[in-house]
């Protein structure tokens, strides 16, 4: 019991803002952005039509027809709500990742993805220490995501 109890622990802290209530009702804020290969293609969409990190993190899709759809709520959400913005919080969510005993929901993966765009924008913007900082922290959630993607691969046979 014990093992499932760490497993379970484990599991909620890895973005500890997505088990937050809402403020406007008794659910919890855990929006999951891909259900289908066409909402993948759509986050593929939101990433290339360019985002938009004002001075405060906040997240935003510039072009304003994409930015209407609904899936762009869950988009902003996400980005703005959930996943971590300093560089302590994705150190944090890196270490924790790196020691995940099994394959990450989906909706876990996508938010290590969309912490790792936000990371590689915050490198780019970054300077000296800052910029080394960031970008470390990008190589350590790309290992984690490619530990998680082989992980299947990488059990040893019982």
């Amino acid at each position: 019991m014990s093992g499932k109890m760490n497993i379970l622990v484990l599991t909620t802290m890895l973005f500890p803002a997505a088990q937050r209530f809402k403020r406007s009702s008794a659910a919890f804020l855990n929006p999951v952005l891909q259900n289908s290969l066409e909402d993948v293609v759509l986050l593929y969409e939101f990433l290339l039509a360019e985002l938009d990190i004002d001075k405060s993190q906040r997240i935003s899709i510039k072009d304003e027809e994409l930015a209407s759809l609904r899936k762009a709520a869950k988009f902003d959400t996400i980005c703005n709500e959930i996943i971590p913005k300093s560089i302590t919080e994705i150190r944090r969510l890196s270490s924790m990742l790196s020691s995940y005993p099994r394959v990450l929901k989906k909706e876990d993966f996508e938010r290590t993805v969309l912490t790792m765009v936000y990371t590689a924008y915050r490198a780019a913007q970054s300077q000296g220490h800052q910029k080394d900082a960031w970008a470390e922290s990008f190589v350590s959630l790309y290992k984690a995501l490619k530990h998680d993607l082989m992980f299947p691969y990488n059990k040893e046979p019982s």
